[in-house]
């Protein structure tokens, strides 16, 4: 499935880099409003150029190793035994998630930005067995997966404050958006070694949607003073009311802030600060409700859950991150964006999986239309100036 992934990003690219333009980008990595250089991973940073189409092709890996319940480290060795003693069949060891997201948008106005991003995820989390159940099987764990279609997301960008409307060293922006629930939550357990576990729901993490239409708000502030870019976003996502399966994820909050420095006219270096919040899920998913997924006996409600993944508590939890990133740009009207984020701090709910680190790469294109400044002003390029801000 990886090697799917890759093969279509790169396809997806060769064909992106080799696209013909007419137009030649404006001094500046990005956008032409005060060379409009913006961060690739954070929803609806930057500037975006008016009357211009705007693709994101962008392969990211998250990797999570070792347990955590709030502050604390979890060895999960002790967590595993005998259920009727308050402990658990199976325990999660570490899991990497691959997602490919695809965003296309368009600048409608100086002031509205509208777009869409579909995203494909794929799940792999090794769980370690107990005594008993690796007696039963002959193993000591197995993998769980999922992959498949995830949730897409909706966007909007209102510029609500510049300080100039043409070229702008400060603005404001509010984010409305919305995620629709495009992802499974139906995934089974197919890859567990005992044949009447295959047909139970995979837990909630390993599900690939939210099963809810989920509102999205935020404001968002960018400054500049060449060569250097600063920014601040703020989006919230709600979850207010339960999916077909009866729960509902919990609501969260992310904030982001970076700075960046533009060091030539195709190449500069950026710093993120990143904050989220998740609150726990709220209800329980019919099929634990009911006995049939979860559970140390497979059909009864009222044993003990075979594994802390099937707590709705143990989700959840506060993070803050730093990510640093390079950008560069091969052709006019083209960026390539690599971030590597990494965990500074963990509080979470209950007994989870912690952060190790996460990657992501972003190719980025605009076509100007024939309405766009760009198209009608091309003959402007980075040869121009000699850091091409």
């Amino acid at each position: 499935m990886k090697r799917n992934i890759l093969s279509l990003t790169m396809a997806a690219m060769a064909c992106v880099l080799f696209s013909p333009v007419d137009a030649q980008a404006y001094i500046g990595l990005c956008c032409a409003k005060c060379g409009g250089n913006m961060p690739m991973n954070i929803l609806g940073g930057g500037i975006p150029e008016t009357h211009e189409f705007r693709f994101k092709i962008q392969p990211a890996f998250m990797r999570m190793q070792g347990l955590r319940s709030g502050a604390s480290n979890v060895d999960g060795n002790t967590l595993l035994g005998a259920p009727a003693a308050g402990k658990f069949m199976a325990v999660q060891k570490n899991m990497n998630m691959s997602m490919l997201n695809l965003a296309m948008g368009y600048s409608f106005s100086d002031d509205f930005f509208a777009g869409i991003m579909p995203m494909y995820k794929d799940n792999r989390m090794d769980m370690a067995f107990n005594s008993v159940m690796t007696t039963m099987t002959g193993q000591s764990g197995y993998t769980m997966k999922s992959n498949g279609v995830a949730d897409t997301m909706l966007m909007t960008k209102y510029r609500i404050y510049s300080d100039d409307p043409l070229i702008p060293t400060s603005e404001a922006s509010l984010f409305v958006g919305a995620s629709l629930p495009t992802g499974s939550i139906n995934k089974r357990n197919s890859t567990h070694p005992r044949p009447k576990r295959q047909s139970e729901l995979l837990p909630y993490g390993m599900q690939l949607g939210s099963g809810t239409v989920d509102p999205m708000l935020g404001l968002l502030y960018q400054g500049s003073s060449s060569p250097w870019w600063w920014g601040l976003d703020g989006v919230y996502t709600g979850r207010w009311y339960d999916n077909s399966r009866n729960y509902r994820l919990g609501d969260g909050v992310k904030v982001d802030t970076y700075l960046m420095h533009q060091i030539s006219y195709n190449f500069l270096w950026q710093v993120q600060a990143n904050f989220e919040w998740k609150g726990h899920i709220r209800g329980q998913a019919d099929e634990a409700a009911s006995g049939f997924s979860g559970h140390a006996v497979h059909g009864n409600a009222a044993s003990p859950l075979m594994t802390p993944l099937w707590n709705p508590n143990n989700y959840g939890g506060v993070k803050t991150s730093i990510t640093v990133g390079l950008q560069w740009q091969p052709a006019p009207l083209h960026i390539i964006d690599l971030t590597v984020k990494l965990p500074v701090y963990q509080r979470l709910n209950g007994v989870q999986l912690k952060d190790q680190f996460g990657v992501m790469l972003t190719w980025y294109m605009e076509i100007p239309t024939s309405d766009s400044v760009r198209a009608l002003h091309n003959t402007h390029s980075p040869a121009d100036a000699a850091l091409g801000f």
